[in-house]
């Protein structure tokens, strides 16, 4: 009976460490992931990035979703959809820091279950970082406070969203903020002279129905 009575109270006790545990691995990704990609642009390495894609629409539905999708928040890295933090960090296209959210995450080429779980992805199918067209960056809200895009929501017209790739810096200006229906694929349109940055969360924060979309561009 005893002995019973230990594995229930063991039982508990690990029930209720699994959240924080699980929050430390996630942290520890994203932290070691960053780290990685720091350490190769200072290498001088970088990613290619592919052209435009005019045909949007099915492919921007799939990224809301994968926003909606807050299961992936909770779970812990799989071999089956990723190599590990390693891997991933050295195909990292670009870092983005937003200073006045204390932000700072490695981009990654390509939005999948498993990029979105640790970093920030730049949607393939957009304009290039840095280049004329409108270049899409897509992350979650982590419900942790500080993680991923968790504190978009008070970003503010004219605060500065820095992209760094391989030997290059874009500041970037916030020029517009959005809430929009999922659907909503306008906010991906560009011109052929400005520089644009769109950036691409769930919105609210729990049981998202919408995106938050902060638009930026270059001076």
């Amino acid at each position: 009976m005893r002995k019973l009575s230990y594995i229930i109270i063991i039982a508990g006790v690990l029930l209720l460490l699994y959240p924080k545990a699980s929050e430390w691995f996630e942290d520890w990704q994203q932290q070691k992931l960053l780290e990685e990609a720091e350490r190769n642009f200072e290498q001088g390495t970088n990613t290619a990035q592919t052209s435009v894609d005019p045909d949007l629409r099915l492919k921007y539905a799939k990224v809301t979703q994968l926003l909606a999708d807050e299961s992936v928040l909770g779970e812990e890295s799989e071999s089956a959809d990723n190599n590990g933090a390693s891997d991933a960090g050295e195909q990292a296209i670009g870092l983005i820091e937003i200073d006045t959210i204390d932000a700072k995450l490695p981009v990654l080429e390509g939005a999948t279950k498993a990029n979105m779980r640790h970093s920030a992805v730049h949607l393939t199918e957009t304009a290039p970082l840095g280049e004329v067209g409108n270049a899409a960056i897509a992350a979650h809200r982590a419900h942790t406070k500080g993680r991923l895009f968790n504190r978009l929501n008070e970003v503010k017209i004219g605060d500065t969203i820095t992209v760094k790739t391989r030997g290059k810096v874009y500041n970037y200006i916030v020029y517009d903020i959005q809430i929009v229906d999922p659907t909503d694929i306008s906010v991906l349109e560009g011109n052929k002279k400005d520089r644009i940055l769109t950036l691409i969360t769930c919105d609210p924060l729990i049981n998202p129905t919408h995106r938050l979309i902060v638009h930026a561009k270059l001076p």
